[in-house]
């Protein structure tokens, strides 16, 4: 962060707007905690590229012939239009930047947390030793006046790629609330689009996300129908290597997955890449919480990897 900051003072009086994911839902570029700096000639960081970034510095940009200070809530539905296939969305915090009112940056230690509260004509910060996180979401009302958010600094989320809103879906989305993990979830079931954070495609598309996952995200397959999680771990361990590919299922069914894999060409190197059955080793128990645990917590032993 203090990198930025440093860019920023170097400035001097040039106006400069700060973009910040909010929240971010499905197949998104980047988390939330991501930020980047924008003027009138030239930015600093990303929040992912494409088209989302282009509108967002487009709206930096008019943000600056507004008083220091001033900000806005926007929601961007990553679709087609936005070069996205697997859809989700990104709520983003625009706001013109008072270069005397970053001392929260430099303070942003890894471990801290930033607690955020939008004023009238203002967005204030100030970093906190202990407080628990709030998971924010990108869908329903845009939050305004007196919204406050506490969110963790110095570390990058990791995307999560989770396919299946069952029950074990739905527990490890439950507890990533507050941990350093940004979850993009994906069903084929239109009965499960009720749920908030699922991103429903199409049984004949939704391999195609795996494409979109980056390099270090992991990728989590525990579907209700086994030749959908065939079909999306053969894509996954086709594509480029990611940081975690995890299979839920019996032993019966692994082996069955492997031989099929080698029957259909995937080497040893990259079958070696698959986690299976996905969970920490030793964890015993069935129940959906158990499995969510031990899963999250094997994601969090790759910290720093």
């Amino acid at each position: 962060m203090s990198a930025w900051v440093q860019w920023l003072r170097g400035m001097g009086e040039t106006p400069t707007a700060m973009i910040s994911v909010l929240a971010a839902e499905g197949s998104a570029p980047r988390g939330a905690g991501t930020r980047m700096l924008v003027t009138a000639e030239g930015q600093k960081g990303t929040i992912g590229g494409g088209q989302l970034e282009f509108r967002a510095i487009e709206q930096a940009r008019a943000i600056l012939g507004l008083p220091v200070g001033a900000w806005r809530v926007q929601d961007y539905p990553l679709g087609p239009l936005l070069g996205q296939c697997c859809g989700g969305r990104v709520r983003l915090l625009v706001e013109h930047v008072d270069p005397a009112a970053l001392g929260w940056a430099v303070e942003a230690e890894p471990g801290r947390m930033l607690e955020t509260v939008l004023e009238a004509d203002a967005v204030t910060r100030r970093i906190h030793e202990r407080e628990t996180a709030t998971r924010q979401s990108a869908r329903g009302d845009r939050p305004g006046e007196g919204a406050r958010f506490i969110e963790p600094v110095g570390e990058v989320p990791r995307p999560v790629y989770l396919f299946g809103a069952g029950h074990v879906g739905q527990a490890i989305a439950r507890h990533i609330t507050g941990l350093p993990l940004q979850l993009a979830w994906f069903d084929t079931r239109e009965e499960q689009g009720h749920i908030d954070g699922v991103t429903i495609m199409p049984v004949e598309e939704i391999a195609g996300c795996i494409a979109e996952a980056p390099e270090d995200a992991a990728i989590l397959i525990l579907t209700h129908d086994h030749p959908l999680d065939y079909a999306l771990t053969l894509a996954a361990l086709q594509r480029d290597p990611v940081a975690f590919i995890g299979l839920i299922g019996s032993s019966t069914k692994i082996a069955r997955f492997r031989s099929r894999l080698i029957g259909d060409g995937v080497p040893e190197e990259a079958l070696s890449r698959l986690t299976a059955p996905i969970g920490v080793p030793g964890v015993k128990g069935k129940e959906p919480d158990v499995i969510a645990i031990a899963v999250i917590a094997q994601l969090l032993q790759l910290r720093g990897q």
